[in-house]
């Protein structure tokens, strides 16, 4: 078995603004600090594990790129307070166990079970080698979960209802 963590790999979380008042909002990226990927040598099997306690705000993203200081740490702070206190209300651990682990091309296809938020739904998640690490980036519906999208002054200022989440680890 092989086991990778947040000392050498990296999962990000990306949200998009949406509503009437999206030109004074910011698209944003996340870091989950605390997770764990592990796989069977043969790669028949996969489990992830993420500390939905361990999400912090990194930055604004502006035209797609990182925007380091768009932000002040006050409104990071407020930012991730109210992830915690009005998104991710149920804070358990987020749980993938693969189903199905399939050839793809130079990678390989996950067919298998997210338990986010208290909910389990099938996932299937694209996996590409990316020089000397393993990446894929899924589409996550927050509705399809539980989780009622982040809204403000009365649904003008709103995070669309599915963000992407980015996990790397190191190709071993």
């Amino acid at each position: 078995m092989t086991t990778i963590g947040d000392t050498d790999g990296e999962v990000r979380v990306f949200t998009f603004k949406d509503g009437l008042l999206s030109a004074v909002a910011h698209d944003l990226e996340l870091a989950v600090n605390r997770f764990s990927v592990t796989w069977d040598e043969p790669r028949t099997s996969v489990t992830a594990t993420f500390d939905p306690a361990s999400l912090k705000v990194l930055h604004a993203v502006v035209h797609g790129r990182p925007s380091p200081g768009t932000l002040s740490p006050k409104d990071l702070a407020k930012i991730e307070s109210n992830v915690a206190s009005d998104v991710l209300r149920n804070r358990s651990e987020i749980r993938f166990v693969s189903s199905s682990v399939e050839p793809a091309g130079d990678g390989f296809t996950l067919r298998g079970a997210l338990t986010l938020n208290g909910r389990t739904n099938d996932l299937r998640a694209d996996v590409r080698r990316d020089g000397d690490r393993w990446v894929t980036e899924v589409a996550i519906d927050q509705p399809r979960w539980g989780i009622t999208p982040y809204s403000a002054m009365m649904g003008t200022l709103k995070i669309k209802p599915e963000i992407r989440v980015r996990v790397s680890v190191p190709a071993k």
